[in-house]
């Protein structure tokens, strides 16, 4: 599933033709093609990246909670690889009032890998002869950074990035989880790379007038203080 780099003019006009279009959607921005978790993304019915890994895909996504009850909801994505990749991976989470606490973890899990440093929540397996690159966010409490993403048109905090040169063919995962057990809308990003077909250009023009309405959102979003003025100048 790595790039073929023997192509540079097609992949380049693809990256163009479709970035030009989302473009007159969401003004100059680096974008992602979206995808909403309609469903649990489960160890058994993972998320599939199906495309190439280098390509930008942004996964907008619930670690599921209940009332008082601790958010143990674990993400699965996963992957196959043919040749050695740069894996890009970065964690952000809407900057709405009851997220200044919510830090999604993640780690990646594959053949070639160390044992994990952290410890993985109780539900991960990681097969023999498999090892995990864990990725913790900063503590609760600690000052994160906000930025404003024009493409769904609200800000973020910016979380963790994480990029591993993975050797080694074979199946990865990337797992997401919340080791402080309070749980919230996350958003995945999964390569760093414009790579846009047709298909891709398609989901966006259906899925970027739903992130600007917030429909990706479990709750109803209150900006955190101090931006909600710079939100009305969007």
């Amino acid at each position: 599933m790595s790039r073929n780099r023997s192509l540079p003019s097609r992949t380049a006009a693809r990256a163009v033709g479709g970035a030009a279009l989302i473009a007159g959607l969401a003004g100059p921005v680096l974008a992602h093609v979206p995808y909403f978790e309609h469903r649990d993304w489960t160890q058994e019915r993972p998320f599939e990246v199906r495309g190439e890994v280098e390509q930008s895909i942004a996964v907008y996504s619930w670690l599921a909670y209940r009332d008082d009850e601790p958010a143990l909801d674990v993400d699965f994505y996963h992957f196959d690889l043919a040749e050695p990749a740069e894996i890009y991976i970065e964690a952000i989470v809407p900057a709405c009032v009851g997220y200044e606490d919510f830090i999604p973890w993640f780690a990646l899990v594959g053949p070639g890998l160390p044992p994990p440093d952290h410890p993985l929540p109780e539900v991960v397996e990681i097969p023999e002869g498999e090892g995990a690159v864990v990725v913790p966010g900063p503590l609760p409490g600690e000052p994160r950074e906000v930025f404003y993403e024009p493409f769904g048109g609200k800000y973020y905090f910016r979380g963790q990035v994480s990029r591993q040169e993975v050797t080694q063919p074979g199946s990865y995962q990337v797992i997401f989880w919340d080791p402080y057990e309070i749980g919230g809308d996350y958003v995945a990003v999964l390569g760093d790379e414009e790579i846009w077909e047709r298909s891709d250009v398609l989901r966006a023009l259906i899925y970027t007038p739903l992130i600007r309405r917030d429909r990706e959102l479990h709750i109803d979003c209150e900006p955190v203080g101090g931006i909600e003025g710079r939100l009305r100048g969007h």
